[in-house]
Order: structure tokens, then sequence, then C-alpha cells
């Protein structure tokens, strides 16, 4: 359970603080108003930082056809790449070590199972929408992925709560939430540019991770065949260090930037030409800080830089006036709190019985939907999502809200585990 705590306190505890300190901001303007300004929580972390960059469009955003950089964009579009990398990095490992937990027959149920968590929350989210008219369809459609995200850590955490550290669901969950977040990045890239499309520009990252890898990765090794000593892969590793990857990542972002698909995105080429151990041990796993190949190395040190970018992520994009409930929160919430626990559990059903590739020893079908509640947990994602999917205004701060008020999806998986008769089990 430490280990648990301890990635939560790291990766989410400063966003949490962020994101309170962004909603307590917000509602205070409309109480105390700064020098009779109701919006300034919206005005300051826009203009906060408002100097001219590149005229030629090089980085940021347009304002009056200059290009600016804002504190808004410096978090969600730069740096928010290296919360995006660690995430690609779980993905990676889970996909392509031997040992990774999304290899093999037992991933298939819970690969299935997340398919059926992502078209769950669409199908209420847009069916609800259609419903209600024309309007509402046409101004919330756009955000039909808000409520397919899962946040790994706080599900996590909630889940090893409900079931206890030993019970299979708690493994389960951990495969369906990085498969979650495989399916989310996809989402991102393809659904979400950032601005007009310019594809060919992906060849630039495309060409960096290759350049990367094969100068800095293979050639050492390559040249190193024979001879026990490894002296070109020790200077790379021990002089280079991690160096070439921080200028092909930056080209990477450069390219993302560019192509018009998300840049927060555009180091996830970068991640798996990095010098990897060939196994890991899980991200919830304490043996997992004692790996100390290059691309977990890399993680370790950007720890406390993830923190603090998660905190002004919180910050510059959770400040939501409570006024701003609307339609699009309770579309996300019902994606999320009915669409995800009853896709999951139709879909799991499906990949466990008439597929025949079962549940995993211990396991019962009423312990899907309650696994499915638990997954119901959107926050970070959610919220990244929504600032993405919709321009600034009364539709996004709703959404927003939604994504925000997914934590009541805790309550709901402990009262689900409680009526279904969960049998926890402890480590």
């Amino acid at each position: 359970m430490y280990r648990v705590w301890n990635f939560l306190t790291t990766y989410s505890l400063l966003l949490i603080m962020g994101a309170l300190a962004a909603l307590l901001w917000a509602n205070l303007d409309l109480l105390f108003p700064v020098a009779g300004q109701p919006h300034f929580y919206i005005d300051i972390y826009h203009k906060m930082v408002d100097f001219v960059m590149w005229e030629d469009g090089l980085i940021g955003f347009m304002e009056d056809g200059v290009r600016i950089l804002t504190p808004h964009y410096l978090v969600n579009e730069l740096l928010m790449a290296l919360f995006f990398a660690i995430a690609g990095k779980e993905v990676w490992e889970a996909v392509a070590l031997k040992s990774g937990s999304l290899r093999g027959k037992k991933a298939v149920t819970p690969l299935i199972a997340t398919l059926g968590g992502m078209l769950g929350p669409i199908t209420v989210y847009l069916g609800i929408a259609y419903f209600l008219g024309s309007t509402t369809f046409d101004a919330v459609v756009n955000g039909w992925a808000v409520p397919t995200a899962t946040d790994i850590a706080f599900s996590y955490l909630i889940g090893r709560m409900v079931f206890g550290a030993g019970h299979p669901a708690v493994r389960f969950l951990l495969l369906l939430a990085i498969a979650d977040d495989a399916i989310g990045l996809v989402i991102l890239a393809i659904f979400y540019p950032s601005g007009e499309l310019a594809p060919l520009w992906l060849l630039v990252s495309v060409g960096a991770a290759v350049a990367v890898y094969v100068l800095a990765n293979w050639l050492p090794r390559r040249l190193d065949r024979g001879n026990q000593a490894r002296p070109n892969s020790t200077w790379m590793r021990q002089k280079a260090s991690f160096w070439p990857y921080l200028l092909a990542g930056v080209i990477s972002w450069y390219g993302f930037m560019r192509s018009g698909v998300n840049p927060a995105l555009g180091l996830l080429f970068i991640v798996p030409t990095i010098p990897h151990a060939e196994r890991a041990y899980g991200i919830f796993s304490a043996a997992q800080s004692h790996l100390k190949d290059l691309l977990n190395s890399m993680e370790h040190g950007l720890k406390h830089p993830v923190e603090v970018i998660l905190f002004f992520f919180g910050l510059f994009n959770a400040g939501v006036q409570f006024s701003a409930i609307g339609e699009a929160t309770w579309l996300v919430l019902a994606g999320l709190l009915i669409g995800k626990p009853l896709g999951i559990f139709i879909f799991g059903w499906i990949g466990a019985r008439p597929l025949g590739f079962g549940l995993p020893d211990g396991m019962r079908m009423p312990d899907l939907f309650v696994l499915g509640s638990v997954a119901a947990i959107g926050f970070t994602v959610a919220l990244f999502v929504a600032t993405v999917a919709f321009e600034g205004g009364a539709v996004q701060d709703a959404a927003k809200m939604g994504a925000l008020l997914s934590f009541s999806a805790a309550i709901v998986a402990i009262i689900a585990g409680k009526l279904l008769r969960v049998e926890k089990k402890p480590q």
C-alpha cells in the first residue's frame, strides 16, 4: 500500500492542490472581485506571460495574427509532454517487454473489457445528448472522448481499498487502465489536433526517433559485438547519457507542433528508442525504483519536475466556477458513472464467457461491474481532454466540472462493492 500511496503523492497530490486552488480562486472571484473584475482568474492565467515569440509561427498560438506564449500553452502543450511521456513508458513496457502485462492470453479479457470501457461512455454520452435535442448535441458532441478516460493512480488506489491488495480484480484493473491510457493517447492524437493538420511534419518526429535509436542505441551495441568490455555502449551511457534523447525529443515535439497533432504527445516516438531493462516490475512495484537503465533513470529524474508541472496543470485548467455546472457536466458524469461500468461488464462478460478467455482465478462476474465503477474516475486525463475538446467558455467549463466530479465514482464503487459482496483479499 505504501508504494501505491507514494506513487499517488508523487504524481497526483500537487495536481489536486493545484486543482483545489484553481477552484477556490475562480469561485472567490465572484464573492471578492479584484478591482471590480469578476473573472480575474481567467484573465490572469492567460495573460501572466504575454510576450511575442516568433512572428513566423514557431511556437505558441495565434492572437491578432501574432504568435505569443502564455502559461496555459506552456503547461498544456509543452510541459505536459513530460507527463504523457511517463504514461507512454508504462504502455510501452506493458506491450513490448517479455514480462509486459498486456502480452499473451492473460491480457485478452482486460483488453476486450477496455474496449467496452471506451464504447460504453461514448454511447451513453452521445445517446443522452441526442435525446436532449440538436442544439445540445451540436454543442457537446466534440467532447465524446472526455468520459472515456481512467485516472490510473486514483483508480488503482480505490481498487485496492474496495477489493484488497491481493484480489485478482486489482491486477485486472491495472491492465485495463494501462490499455485505456494507450487508446486515450491514440484518440488525442487522431481526433483532437491542436491546429490545422500537416501530417508530413510527423516525419520529422519519426526521423528524430529513428536517428537517435540507430546512433545512440543500436550502433554502439553493434560495434561492441564480441567485446565484453562494451566500450562504445559504456561511453554512450556514461558520457552521452540522456542528451541525444533530449535533442531528439525537442525535434520530435517540434514536429508534432507543426503537424497540428497535440504537441503534448510529442515525446511518444522517442520513448521506445531509449535503452531499457529487459523486464519491468510494474508501475506500483517497489522493485521498479531499483532499475538503473536509462529509461527508468530518466523517469526517476523527472519525478519532481512532473510534480510541479501537474500542479500548474491543475491550477491553469481546473478553475471552474460552480455556476458553470450544466448539461455537459451531467453528460460526462453519466458517461463515466453509467457507461463505464456497463461497458466494462458487458464486454468483459463477452470476453470471459462467449469467447472463452475467462476471468482470473478468484474473480467473479459481479466483480467486473464494481471494477468498472472504480475505473470511472477520470480526473487527470478527462480534464485534459475537456480542455482540448472545447473552446474556452461555458461548455468547456461544464465538461471540466464533470471531470472533477468524477471522484464521486469512488463512492459508487465502495457502495457497489458492499452490495455485490466483494470479498476483500489482503496481500
